[in-house]
């Protein structure tokens, strides 16, 4: 039961692959259509990912992230937030890989298994990157106003803010 995984993709392409030939579609003609279109798709986005990055890389270097979660601290320590976490919240909403980062020193310092952690564990799993997700997806397909999608990430990702430690106090310390 445990190789069933490692034929999992191996069969889906060729039950795929067979699937076009009965229904008489040209497989590889349709393969490299689709990836000249998702290279275009890709090249497209590039200026827009290289903005974000840069952006964070920035944020991160001059010590603003850092001063941002210092002013912030006093408010989210009133919600039941450590200190601690705060810039995992600023950094989610922009960077994945920055964020998960951010998740492992304070896994590191604090430990997986204490408030901080927990709290910063259920944070991680259940805020987004807005921003990335916009600039991906909407770069893709063209869309220049976003209209009320960033209002309603953000306002999720403070949803979690909120109830994060409150789940996390009831699930573990209840």
């Amino acid at each position: 039961m445990d190789k069933l995984g490692t034929y999992v993709l191996p069969i889906s392409v060729v039950c795929l692959v067979a699937f076009c030939v009965l229904r008489k579609v040209p497989v590889f003609d349709s393969f490299v259509c689709g990836a000249k279109q998702g290279l275009k798709t890709a090249v497209g986005i590039l200026p827009t990912l290289i903005g974000l990055i840069t952006g964070i890389t920035m944020l991160q270097a001059s010590g603003a992230l850092d001063l941002l979660a210092k002013a912030l601290a006093p408010l989210t320590c009133r919600i039941g937030l450590p200190s601690a976490v705060v810039p995992l919240i600023l950094m989610k909403p922009v960077s994945g890989s920055g964020s998960t980062a951010v998740l492992t020193q304070i896994l590191q310092q604090y430990g997986a298994d204490s408030l901080t952690g927990r709290i910063a564990a259920a944070l991680a799993g259940s805020t987004e990157t807005a921003f990335y997700c916009i600039a991906v997806y909407y770069g893709s397909i063209g869309i220049k106003k976003t209209r009320h999608t960033l209002p309603a990430a953000l306002l999720g990702d403070l949803a979690a803010c909120l109830v994060a430690p409150l789940a996390v106090h009831l699930v573990f310390y209840a």
